[in-house]
Protein backbone atom coordinates (compact mmCIF):
# COMPACT_ATOMS: atom_id res chain seq x y z
CA UNK A 1 0.00 0.00 0.00
CA UNK A 2 2.93 2.67 1.05
CA UNK A 3 4.35 1.53 -2.45
CA UNK A 4 1.84 2.71 -4.38
CA UNK A 5 1.46 5.62 -2.16
CA UNK A 6 5.27 6.79 -3.13
CA UNK A 7 4.24 6.01 -6.51
CA UNK A 8 1.91 8.22 -6.85
CA UNK A 9 3.09 10.88 -4.69
CA UNK A 10 7.03 10.61 -6.94
CA UNK A 11 4.79 10.92 -9.83
CA UNK A 12 2.80 14.25 -8.65
CA UNK A 13 6.45 15.66 -7.24
CA UNK A 14 8.00 15.20 -10.64
CA UNK A 15 5.12 16.57 -12.58
CA UNK A 16 4.61 19.64 -10.40
CA UNK A 17 7.91 20.11 -8.82
CA UNK A 18 8.82 23.13 -10.68
CA UNK A 19 5.73 24.79 -9.94
CA UNK A 20 5.93 24.00 -6.46
CA UNK A 21 9.09 25.75 -6.16
CA UNK A 22 8.13 28.52 -7.54
CA UNK A 23 5.16 28.79 -5.91
CA UNK A 24 7.23 28.70 -2.96
CA UNK A 25 9.78 31.35 -3.68
CA UNK A 26 7.39 33.51 -5.02
CA UNK A 27 5.06 33.51 -2.14
CA UNK A 28 8.29 34.60 -0.31
CA UNK A 29 9.70 37.09 -2.86
CA UNK A 30 6.31 38.84 -3.00
CA UNK A 31 6.19 38.81 0.74
CA UNK A 32 9.64 40.27 1.30
CA UNK A 33 8.45 43.30 -0.78
CA UNK A 34 5.28 43.51 0.51
CA UNK A 35 4.81 43.59 4.32
CA UNK A 36 4.69 46.31 5.94
CA UNK A 37 7.10 45.45 8.65
CA UNK A 38 10.27 44.55 6.59
CA UNK A 39 9.00 47.89 4.68
CA UNK A 40 8.95 49.99 7.68
CA UNK A 41 12.03 48.46 9.36
CA UNK A 42 14.30 49.25 5.86
CA UNK A 43 12.92 52.47 6.39
CA UNK A 44 13.25 53.15 10.05
CA UNK A 45 17.26 52.15 9.45
CA UNK A 46 17.79 54.22 6.78
CA UNK A 47 16.83 57.20 8.21
CA UNK A 48 19.02 55.78 11.25
CA UNK A 49 22.26 56.01 8.87
CA UNK A 50 21.08 59.44 8.16
CA UNK A 51 21.45 59.83 12.21
CA UNK A 52 24.71 58.28 12.33
CA UNK A 53 26.16 60.29 9.87
CA UNK A 54 25.38 63.53 11.47
CA UNK A 55 27.68 65.38 14.47
CA UNK A 56 30.43 64.05 12.66
CA UNK A 57 31.69 67.73 11.93
CA UNK A 58 32.56 70.80 14.52
CA UNK A 59 30.30 72.36 16.05
CA UNK A 60 28.93 76.05 14.37
CA UNK A 61 30.70 79.13 14.37
CA UNK A 62 29.75 81.87 17.05
CA UNK A 63 29.03 85.16 16.30
CA UNK A 64 28.70 87.93 19.08
CA UNK A 65 28.04 91.61 19.18
CA UNK A 66 28.28 93.44 22.20
CA UNK A 67 28.34 97.45 22.29
CA UNK A 68 27.79 99.33 25.82
CA UNK A 69 26.99 102.68 26.80
CA UNK A 70 29.47 104.41 29.10
CA UNK A 71 28.53 106.02 32.33
CA UNK A 72 28.66 108.78 32.74
CA UNK A 73 28.53 110.13 29.32
CA UNK A 74 32.30 111.35 29.46
CA UNK A 75 33.52 107.84 29.80
CA UNK A 76 32.66 106.56 26.37
CA UNK A 77 30.68 103.86 24.60
CA UNK A 78 32.45 100.78 23.60
CA UNK A 79 31.93 98.04 20.92
CA UNK A 80 33.12 94.87 21.11
CA UNK A 81 32.58 92.13 17.71
CA UNK A 82 33.72 88.60 17.98
CA UNK A 83 33.58 85.18 16.32
CA UNK A 84 35.02 81.85 17.42
CA UNK A 85 34.83 78.62 16.63
CA UNK A 86 35.71 75.48 18.86
CA UNK A 87 36.79 72.05 17.63
CA UNK A 88 37.10 68.96 19.28
CA UNK A 89 40.50 66.93 19.98
CA UNK A 90 41.50 66.44 16.44
CA UNK A 91 41.82 62.18 17.29
CA UNK A 92 38.16 62.62 18.19
CA UNK A 93 36.73 63.30 14.61
CA UNK A 94 38.39 60.34 13.30
CA UNK A 95 36.93 58.48 16.52
CA UNK A 96 33.50 59.64 15.52
CA UNK A 97 33.94 58.86 11.68
CA UNK A 98 35.03 55.19 12.91
CA UNK A 99 31.81 54.63 14.89
CA UNK A 100 29.39 56.20 12.36
CA UNK A 101 30.49 53.88 9.90
CA UNK A 102 30.23 50.62 12.31
CA UNK A 103 26.73 51.97 13.07
CA UNK A 104 26.04 51.82 9.65
CA UNK A 105 26.98 47.95 9.13
CA UNK A 106 24.61 47.46 12.27
CA UNK A 107 21.56 48.69 10.34
CA UNK A 108 22.12 45.94 7.62
CA UNK A 109 22.45 43.44 10.07
CA UNK A 110 19.25 44.11 12.09
CA UNK A 111 17.49 44.54 8.33
CA UNK A 112 18.12 40.96 7.41
CA UNK A 113 17.39 39.82 11.04
CA UNK A 114 13.84 40.93 10.61
CA UNK A 115 13.41 39.60 7.06
CA UNK A 116 14.57 36.41 7.64
CA UNK A 117 11.90 36.43 10.68
CA UNK A 118 9.05 37.08 8.15
CA UNK A 119 10.30 34.95 5.76
CA UNK A 120 10.52 31.99 7.96
CA UNK A 121 7.02 32.66 9.64
CA UNK A 122 5.69 32.58 5.94
CA UNK A 123 7.14 28.94 4.95
CA UNK A 124 6.09 27.36 7.84
CA UNK A 125 2.85 28.43 6.99
CA UNK A 126 3.36 26.99 3.60
CA UNK A 127 4.44 23.76 4.90
CA UNK A 128 1.23 23.72 6.98
CA UNK A 129 -0.96 24.49 4.20
CA UNK A 130 0.89 21.41 2.01
CA UNK A 131 0.18 19.46 4.87
CA UNK A 132 -3.36 20.76 5.03
CA UNK A 133 -4.16 20.44 1.68
CA UNK A 134 -2.73 16.95 1.50
CA UNK A 135 -4.89 15.87 4.65
CA UNK A 136 -7.96 17.79 2.86
CA UNK A 137 -7.29 15.53 -0.18
CA UNK A 138 -6.81 12.29 2.06
CA UNK A 139 -10.47 13.42 3.35
CA UNK A 140 -12.22 13.68 0.75
CA UNK A 141 -11.46 10.56 -1.03
CA UNK A 142 -12.60 8.95 2.64
CA UNK A 143 -15.45 11.15 2.98
CA UNK A 144 -16.53 9.80 -1.28
CA UNK A 145 -16.17 6.55 0.08
CA UNK A 146 -17.70 6.51 2.82
CA UNK A 147 -20.99 8.13 1.16
CA UNK A 148 -20.44 5.45 -1.46
CA UNK A 149 -20.62 3.00 1.43
CA UNK A 150 -24.00 4.53 2.94
CA UNK A 151 -25.75 5.20 -0.28
CA UNK A 152 -25.25 0.65 -1.15
CA UNK A 153 -25.79 0.37 2.64
CA UNK A 154 -29.62 2.59 2.06
CA UNK A 155 -30.47 0.93 -1.12
CA UNK A 156 -29.95 -2.45 0.36
CA UNK A 157 -32.12 -1.58 2.94
CA UNK A 158 -34.75 0.01 1.19
CA UNK A 159 -34.99 -3.23 -0.87
CA UNK A 160 -34.50 -5.66 2.21
CA UNK A 161 -31.42 -6.93 2.13
CA UNK A 162 -29.39 -4.88 4.47
CA UNK A 163 -29.68 -3.86 8.31
CA UNK A 164 -30.25 -0.35 9.91
CA UNK A 165 -26.54 -1.07 11.84
CA UNK A 166 -24.53 -0.84 8.82
CA UNK A 167 -26.76 2.72 7.81
CA UNK A 168 -26.08 4.23 11.07
CA UNK A 169 -22.34 2.95 11.37
CA UNK A 170 -21.66 4.94 7.97
CA UNK A 171 -23.61 8.05 9.04
CA UNK A 172 -21.76 7.99 11.95
CA UNK A 173 -19.10 7.85 10.01
CA UNK A 174 -19.76 10.25 7.53
CA UNK A 175 -20.69 12.82 10.39
CA UNK A 176 -17.24 12.78 11.48
CA UNK A 177 -15.40 12.94 8.43
CA UNK A 178 -17.55 15.79 7.52
CA UNK A 179 -16.28 17.48 10.92
CA UNK A 180 -12.85 16.77 10.08
CA UNK A 181 -12.88 18.19 6.56
CA UNK A 182 -14.98 21.52 7.45
CA UNK A 183 -12.45 22.10 10.32
CA UNK A 184 -9.53 21.60 7.92
CA UNK A 185 -11.04 24.08 5.22
CA UNK A 186 -11.19 26.41 7.76
CA UNK A 187 -7.82 25.86 8.86
CA UNK A 188 -6.66 26.12 5.12
CA UNK A 189 -8.85 29.30 4.86
CA UNK A 190 -7.02 30.89 8.21
CA UNK A 191 -3.42 30.13 6.99
CA UNK A 192 -3.76 31.64 3.54
CA UNK A 193 -5.22 34.92 5.16
CA UNK A 194 -2.12 34.65 7.17
CA UNK A 195 -0.10 34.74 4.23
CA UNK A 196 -1.92 37.22 3.01
CA UNK A 197 -1.38 39.37 6.36
CA UNK A 198 2.31 38.96 5.37
CA UNK A 199 2.02 40.08 1.94
CA UNK A 200 0.61 43.58 2.92
CA UNK A 201 -2.49 42.57 2.07
CA UNK A 202 -2.26 41.38 -1.22
CA UNK A 203 -4.50 37.91 -1.58
CA UNK A 204 -2.38 34.76 -1.65
CA UNK A 205 -3.93 31.18 -2.27
CA UNK A 206 -1.47 28.55 -1.58
CA UNK A 207 -2.71 25.31 -2.98
CA UNK A 208 0.59 22.96 -3.45
CA UNK A 209 0.62 19.31 -2.03
CA UNK A 210 4.20 18.81 -2.50
CA UNK A 211 7.16 19.85 -0.49
CA UNK A 212 9.48 22.16 -2.17
CA UNK A 213 12.87 20.08 -2.76
CA UNK A 214 14.98 19.72 0.67
CA UNK A 215 18.82 21.14 1.27
CA UNK A 216 21.14 18.28 1.68
CA UNK A 217 21.55 18.30 5.46
CA UNK A 218 24.94 18.55 6.90
CA UNK A 219 26.09 16.91 9.85
CA UNK A 220 26.04 18.89 13.00
CA UNK A 221 29.07 20.76 13.20
CA UNK A 222 29.58 21.65 9.66
CA UNK A 223 25.43 22.90 10.05
CA UNK A 224 26.81 24.81 13.02
CA UNK A 225 29.59 26.42 11.33
CA UNK A 226 27.45 27.57 8.39
CA UNK A 227 24.78 29.07 11.08
CA UNK A 228 26.95 30.73 13.31
CA UNK A 229 28.70 32.34 10.28
CA UNK A 230 25.88 33.52 8.94
CA UNK A 231 23.29 34.23 11.71
CA UNK A 232 22.69 37.58 11.67
CA UNK A 233 21.95 37.79 15.53
CA UNK A 234 25.16 36.81 15.77
CA UNK A 235 26.60 39.53 13.40
CA UNK A 236 24.60 42.30 15.23
CA UNK A 237 25.44 41.44 18.55
CA UNK A 238 29.35 41.39 17.60
CA UNK A 239 28.97 44.22 15.93
CA UNK A 240 27.49 45.80 19.03
CA UNK A 241 31.13 44.71 20.47
CA UNK A 242 32.53 46.79 18.33
CA UNK A 243 30.75 49.37 18.72
CA UNK A 244 31.00 49.55 22.57
CA UNK A 245 35.02 49.79 21.61
CA UNK A 246 34.68 52.28 19.47
CA UNK A 247 32.79 54.23 21.66
CA UNK A 248 35.53 53.66 24.26
CA UNK A 249 37.83 54.85 22.26
CA UNK A 250 36.03 58.22 21.52
CA UNK A 251 35.19 58.56 24.92
CA UNK A 252 38.89 59.02 25.66
CA UNK A 253 39.32 61.47 22.59
CA UNK A 254 36.44 63.63 23.96
CA UNK A 255 38.20 63.54 27.76
CA UNK A 256 41.20 65.49 25.77
CA UNK A 257 40.81 69.16 25.36
CA UNK A 258 38.65 71.01 23.65
CA UNK A 259 39.63 73.85 21.39
CA UNK A 260 38.60 77.75 20.70
CA UNK A 261 40.01 79.96 17.97
CA UNK A 262 39.00 83.38 16.49
CA UNK A 263 38.81 87.14 15.89
CA UNK A 264 38.01 89.79 18.18
CA UNK A 265 37.13 93.53 17.82
CA UNK A 266 36.89 96.01 20.18
CA UNK A 267 36.64 99.82 19.95
CA UNK A 268 36.68 101.79 23.19
CA UNK A 269 37.76 105.73 23.72
CA UNK A 270 37.98 105.92 19.88
CA UNK A 271 40.49 103.34 20.17
CA UNK A 272 40.35 100.33 17.97
CA UNK A 273 41.32 96.58 18.90
CA UNK A 274 41.67 93.61 16.79
CA UNK A 275 43.21 90.28 16.54
CA UNK A 276 43.32 86.73 17.15
CA UNK A 277 41.41 84.71 20.15
CA UNK A 278 42.75 81.19 21.07
CA UNK A 279 41.43 78.99 24.10
CA UNK A 280 41.35 75.43 25.22
CA UNK A 281 39.38 73.34 27.98
CA UNK A 282 41.01 71.70 30.83
CA UNK A 283 39.39 68.61 31.10
CA UNK A 284 38.74 68.19 35.06
CA UNK A 285 35.11 67.38 35.48
CA UNK A 286 33.01 66.98 32.32
CA UNK A 287 33.85 63.26 31.38
CA UNK A 288 33.97 61.76 34.67
CA UNK A 289 33.31 58.28 34.86
CA UNK A 290 32.43 58.53 30.60
CA UNK A 291 35.26 55.91 30.07
CA UNK A 292 34.50 53.66 32.96
CA UNK A 293 30.84 53.87 31.58
CA UNK A 294 31.50 52.49 28.54
CA UNK A 295 33.99 49.96 29.88
CA UNK A 296 30.84 48.35 31.67
CA UNK A 297 28.48 48.58 28.38
CA UNK A 298 31.40 47.06 26.31
CA UNK A 299 31.78 44.28 29.16
CA UNK A 300 27.76 43.94 29.20
CA UNK A 301 27.85 43.10 25.60
CA UNK A 302 30.75 40.81 25.38
CA UNK A 303 28.49 38.67 27.75
CA UNK A 304 25.41 39.26 25.81
CA UNK A 305 27.26 37.77 22.43
CA UNK A 306 28.99 35.06 24.72
CA UNK A 307 25.15 34.20 26.30
CA UNK A 308 23.42 33.96 22.62
CA UNK A 309 26.27 32.06 21.02
CA UNK A 310 25.83 29.43 23.53
CA UNK A 311 21.62 29.46 23.46
CA UNK A 312 22.72 29.40 19.65
CA UNK A 313 24.40 25.92 20.02
CA UNK A 314 22.48 24.28 22.04
CA UNK A 315 18.78 25.39 20.29
CA UNK A 316 20.63 24.10 16.55
CA UNK A 317 21.92 21.20 18.44
CA UNK A 318 18.54 20.17 20.04
CA UNK A 319 16.55 20.85 16.62
CA UNK A 320 19.06 18.74 14.79
CA UNK A 321 18.63 15.74 17.15
CA UNK A 322 14.78 16.34 16.74
CA UNK A 323 15.01 16.11 13.14
CA UNK A 324 17.49 13.15 13.56
CA UNK A 325 14.34 11.82 15.65
CA UNK A 326 11.50 12.26 12.97
CA UNK A 327 13.16 10.84 10.25
CA UNK A 328 13.74 7.66 12.49
CA UNK A 329 9.66 8.05 12.77
CA UNK A 330 9.06 8.50 9.16
CA UNK A 331 11.12 5.29 8.45
CA UNK A 332 8.91 3.69 11.32
CA UNK A 333 5.67 4.55 9.32
CA UNK A 334 7.05 3.50 5.95
CA UNK A 335 7.53 -0.37 7.39
CA UNK A 336 3.69 0.37 8.82
CA UNK A 337 2.32 1.09 6.09
CA UNK A 338 4.20 -1.45 4.13
CA UNK A 339 2.13 -3.88 6.11
CA UNK A 340 -1.29 -2.04 6.73
CA UNK A 341 -3.92 -3.98 3.84
CA UNK A 342 -4.58 -2.17 1.09
CA UNK A 343 -7.91 -0.09 0.68
CA UNK A 344 -9.14 -1.35 -2.89
CA UNK A 345 -8.71 -4.67 -0.50
CA UNK A 346 -10.83 -3.41 2.19
CA UNK A 347 -13.49 -2.66 -0.58
CA UNK A 348 -13.34 -5.68 -1.64
CA UNK A 349 -13.76 -7.91 1.18
CA UNK A 350 -16.44 -5.60 2.39
CA UNK A 351 -18.49 -5.77 -0.40
CA UNK A 352 -18.31 -9.67 -0.41
CA UNK A 353 -18.94 -10.01 2.57
CA UNK A 354 -15.53 -11.04 4.31
CA UNK A 355 -15.78 -8.34 6.88
CA UNK A 356 -18.43 -6.39 8.69
CA UNK A 357 -19.16 -3.05 7.85
CA UNK A 358 -17.51 -2.09 11.38
CA UNK A 359 -14.63 -4.13 10.94
CA UNK A 360 -14.18 -1.77 7.45
CA UNK A 361 -14.64 1.52 9.38
CA UNK A 362 -12.17 0.00 12.34
CA UNK A 363 -9.85 -1.17 9.76
CA UNK A 364 -10.16 2.45 7.78
CA UNK A 365 -9.76 4.54 11.01
CA UNK A 366 -7.00 2.79 12.15
CA UNK A 367 -5.32 3.21 8.29
CA UNK A 368 -6.43 7.15 7.89
CA UNK A 369 -5.19 7.99 11.82
CA UNK A 370 -1.64 6.15 10.93
CA UNK A 371 -1.61 8.16 7.44
CA UNK A 372 -2.40 11.61 9.40
CA UNK A 373 -0.12 10.61 11.83
CA UNK A 374 3.06 10.21 9.13
CA UNK A 375 1.48 13.45 7.26
CA UNK A 376 1.80 15.44 10.86
CA UNK A 377 5.50 14.03 11.26
CA UNK A 378 6.68 14.95 7.54
CA UNK A 379 5.61 17.96 8.23
CA UNK A 380 7.18 18.23 11.42
CA UNK A 381 10.34 17.44 9.60
CA UNK A 382 9.81 20.26 6.70
CA UNK A 383 9.36 22.81 9.27
CA UNK A 384 12.89 21.51 11.37
CA UNK A 385 14.44 21.54 8.30
CA UNK A 386 13.29 25.21 7.29
CA UNK A 387 14.28 26.81 11.09
CA UNK A 388 18.01 25.18 11.03
CA UNK A 389 18.34 26.70 7.44
CA UNK A 390 17.11 29.77 8.04
CA UNK A 391 20.15 31.78 6.82
CA UNK A 392 19.29 30.90 3.75
CA UNK A 393 16.48 32.96 3.58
Amino acid sequence: MKRSIYIILSFLFFAVNANTQTSVDSVLSSISRNNKTIIANNQNWEAKKLEFSTGLSPSDPKVAFDYLNGFPAGAGNETEFTITQSFDFPTAYSKKSDLADEQIKLAEFHKISTRQNILLEAKLICIELVYRNKVNAELSKRKNSTEKWLNDFQTKLDKGEGNILDVNKARIQLIEINALFQENISAINQLNQKLTGLNGGNTVKFTDTVYSPLPPISDFETLLNKIEANDPVLKYMAQENIIAEKQVELSRAMALPKFEAGYRYQGILDQNFHGAHFGFTIPLWENNNKVEARKADLEFNRINLEKHQNELHYNIKQKYEKLSNLRITLNEYDDLFNSLNNLELLDKALSLGHISSIEYFMEMRYFYDALRNYLETEKEYHQTIAELYKFQL
